[in-house]
């Protein structure tokens, strides 16, 4: 044990942590459409020889940029149907995976999600997630249903708020594109905002290993409007992905130079 006024090695890191300096980012992405954005912009190249597992579709882009080491990860497509491995069984493997093989200093999860007319979203809104929860893990025994539900809280970042005018709204996850009547109410329980698919996995796994995470969402659908999700979900997806593109460089912009306290 420690003596008084001395603090052992594990508090010190403790105290540390926040004031770390940001050298290297993972940023994770559901979708190819709301990636190749954020490749060209900050100039990444696939790489090739994977830090990943043999055989699994997960794509990093890595590059430098100011002094950021950026490494973009894609889950990639399904091996077998070809679309985009979206949910949170891959983004809870890729999160998992990237960080053991990268040990970033900060993750940053963008993407695209519906979002409530109620809350005061409209499409092309882009929000920063104060937290994150599920809505479609019900379980209904005691403490286990607060397990479910899985609060988890983003990093806080009061200045990047501030400096670039950010809305602020509570992140609520499924894996479910459309909303049932008992989705329904467990995101009104969780008070939330914007509704997406993998933002509260990328949050438990983050928690777990102690990384930092923030989520930015951009607004596709209003999940509480009066066209279909999936129509206006395609319909606005390549608008809203620009924006989505935009607030991110903004935001990697602002970080720069920054320790994890300064956010």
């Amino acid at each position: 044990m420690a003596s008084h006024g001395k603090k052992s090695e594990e508090e010190a890191a403790i105290t540390e942590a926040p004031n770390t300096s940001i050298s290297t980012i993972v940023i994770i992405v559901a979708m190819q459409t709301e990636a190749l954005p954020l490749v060209n912009r900050f100039q990444l190249t696939e790489d090739l020889d994977s830090v990943f597992p043999k055989g699994v579709p997960w794509v990093r882009y890595r590059g430098v940029y100011k002094d950021l080491n950026i490494n973009l990860i894609w889950p990639g497509k399904d091996s077998i149907l070809g679309v985009d491995s979206v949910g949170t069984i891959s983004a809870s493997l890729v999160t998992y995976a990237s960080i053991q093989a990268l040990k970033p200093d900060l993750i940053i999860n963008a993407g695209t999600a519906g979002a409530f007319k109620a809350k005061g979203a409209v499409i092309g809104d882009v929000f920063l997630a104060a937290d994150c929860a599920f809505h479609d893990r019900r379980i209904p025994i005691p403490v286990f249903d607060m397990y479910g539900v899985g609060l988890r809280q983003a990093h806080s970042t009061p200045n990047l708020v501030k400096e670039l005018n950010l809305k602020v709204g509570k992140l609520s996850t499924g894996d479910s594109l459309d909303m049932s009547p008992h989705d329904e109410s467990s995101i009104t329980a969780n008070d939330a905002t914007v509704k997406d698919m993998e933002g509260a996995a990328v949050a438990y796994v983050a928690d777990l290993l102690k990384v930092p995470a923030i989520f930015v969402k951009a607004v596709t659908d209003i999940v509480d409007g009066e066209k279909p999700t999936a129509e206006e979900f395609l319909q606005n997806l390549a608008a809203v992905t620009a924006a989505l593109d935009n607030t991110v460089t903004q935001i990697i912009d602002f970080i720069s130079g920054k320790c994890i306290s300064e956010l």
